[in-house]
């Protein structure tokens, strides 16, 4: 897809985000399996039931701007995912996997946020204002998943691996 504008750059970006939410359904499974604490585990169970409604809504976006849903390969997201599979692999220790596992969700978080913000504030610009609200929702859930995140990072993950 040749991306000549604004509105073209932002469809670009809702396939490319939409493809990231697919692979992050895909990895959350296996992190909250090799997750230690019940804390950790609940919270990657409890994302992918967000992750879901993340998709539910991209798809929605699709559909306000009348353009298919069809995702496009996103490199950075495969890029922080494999980093994770592989942290998996190399780490024996669970209280460190745990931190491990931590550091790579938010990863994902970090990216994410920086694409809805991103799509929020081009939805504005073009318009848009449906697709604009639905993107937000999103973003919000991303942040205060992060937050979480964060609480569990400094509340016991990082000091047990310690």
């Amino acid at each position: 897809m040749a991306v000549k504008n604004l509105q073209d750059l932002f469809v670009h970006t809702l396939k490319d985000i939409l493809y990231a939410e697919r692979q992050i359904l895909k990895a959350l499974p296996k992190m909250e399996k090799k997750a230690g604490s019940d804390e950790l585990k609940q919270a990657f169970s409890e994302h992918h039931e967000q992750t879901e409604t993340h998709v539910q809504r991209l798809e929605q976006v699709f559909e306000a701007i009348d353009k298919p849903a069809r995702a496009e390969k996103c490199d950075a997201i495969i890029g922080i995912i494999k980093e994770a599979e592989e942290l998996m692999e190399m780490i024996e220790d669970q209280d460190t996997l745990d931190a491990a596992l931590i550091s790579a969700a938010q990863a994902v978080e970090h990216y994410e946020i920086t694409r809805y913000g991103t799509l929020v504030s081009w939805a504005r610009r073009l318009d848009l204002d449906d697709a604009a609200n639905l993107l937000e929702e999103t973003l919000e859930e991303e942040k205060l998943t992060d937050e979480r995140l964060t609480e569990l990072a400094e509340d016991g993950a990082n000091q047990q691996a310690a």
